[in-house]
């Protein structure tokens, strides 16, 4: 092998153990659950928290409806219990999908296990997420509208035409990560029957419980709030 190609080798390997690195040290890099969420993977006396291959089932007192919840990019999925845990408390029985490497671009399809899972029965399936999961679950809908009766947005935007998609979104008034711009332009993709709903005072990271978010407003209101308001918006949308 010549001095040339022994250079060239290690170029290209160096290079490649970098993006390695980078790309390890990216996925890893994520926001972790705060203990008041990570403690609610007990459940309660009125919700039972089963582990299922690619999530949890929050399961409530409800037998009818159904949530699917796309998480937030490098957001611990688990950070969304104290959200839904309550909504499953209301009778909307939850599944909060545990996506690879914290990123639903790895997982769009997630919830196709769920939905063609025989041993549910719901009569009506929604589909949801937070930011980035947002954008996978609208894709997601795109094609399965005959499975879905409904997508919920939570700080996030479609990338295409929804069609005669239901669809609910909120969004926080001091939130600083959504494009509001991108979002104010992707109306006309959801405006077939779109329910807005904007939280006085929320921010984006307090639809979940994982601390602040890099780049985010700060929220004028308490993460309780922030979340009862959006459990209550979301009842009102499936009921």
């Amino acid at each position: 092998m010549n001095k040339k190609l022994k250079i060239a080798l290690g170029i290209i390997l160096a290079l490649v153990i970098v993006i390695a690195g980078s790309a390890l040290w990216y996925v890893n890099d994520y926001y972790h659950a705060e203990p008041s969420a990570t403690a609610l993977l007990e459940g309660d006396e009125n919700v039972t928290v089963t582990q299922i291959d690619n999530g949890l089932l929050l399961d409530g007192p409800g037998n009818d409806s159904a949530l699917i919840f796309y998480p937030g990019a490098k957001i611990e999925y688990t950070s969304y219990l104290p959200l839904f845990m309550d909504l499953a408390d209301d009778g909307v029985d939850c599944f909060i999908v545990e996506m690879p490497y914290n990123l639903a671009i790895f997982g769009m399809d997630s919830a196709d296990e769920i939905v063609n899972d025989n041993a549910y029965d719901y009569q009506k399936w929604y589909i949801c997420g937070h930011s980035l999961g947002g954008v996978m679950a609208s894709y997601y809908s795109l094609n399965h509208t005959d499975d879905l009766d409904g997508l919920i947005l939570l700080a996030a935007y479609p990338a295409d035409d929804l069609g005669n998609m239901s669809v609910l979104s909120i969004y926080g008034s001091n939130d600083k990560t959504l494009n509001k711009e991108t979002y104010d332009e992707s109306k006309s993709l959801m405006d077939y029957n779109l329910t807005e709903y904007v939280i006085e005072g929320g921010n984006h990271a307090q639809f979940g419980s994982y601390g602040n978010q890099s780049g985010d407003g700060a929220a004028s209101i308490s993460a309780e709030n922030q979340r009862k308001q959006t459990k209550n918006e979301i009842l009102e949308f499936i009921n």
